[in-house]
């Protein structure tokens, strides 16, 4: 699946996601693709390197202490779109949780329609 369908999936998901988690809202179209970009590369960097150096205590506490790190990532990436507005600590754990499953079940759901269309090619 390409780059540009799976950030359009993510922004999808974050939309559904606002629907569902009170205290996480986005103002529109462009700034649920922007906070989408940008909870993408904040995971990707910080997320990851912050994940690599708490990952003694991530041992200690079975990996609980990775979704404190996912929901600070999560609160950290409304601080840098405009539109996109986390509440607090509760609403950032609630939504980057939520933000998982959902983009699961949208990834899910995209790779059966293009495995399907795949079928129809031969």
């Amino acid at each position: 699946m390409s780059l540009l369908i799976r950030w359009a999936a993510s922004a999808i998901a974050l939309y559904i996601v606002t629907q569902f988690v009170a205290g996480v809202s986005v103002d529109g179209l462009t700034a649920a693709l922007l906070a989408a970009l940008m909870i993408g590369l904040v995971n990707a960097t910080l997320g990851t390197l912050i994940k690599l150096l708490t990952l003694p205590i991530g041992c200690l506490t079975l990996g609980i202490s990775s979704l404190i790190v996912n929901a600070l990532m999560f609160w950290l990436a409304a601080n840098f779109v405009p539109g996109f507005h986390v509440a607090g600590f509760v609403p950032a754990l609630l939504g980057s949780l939520a933000l998982s499953v959902v983009g699961t079940a949208v990834d899910f759901l995209l790779k059966q329609i293009f495995a399907s269309g795949d079928d129809k090619k031969n």
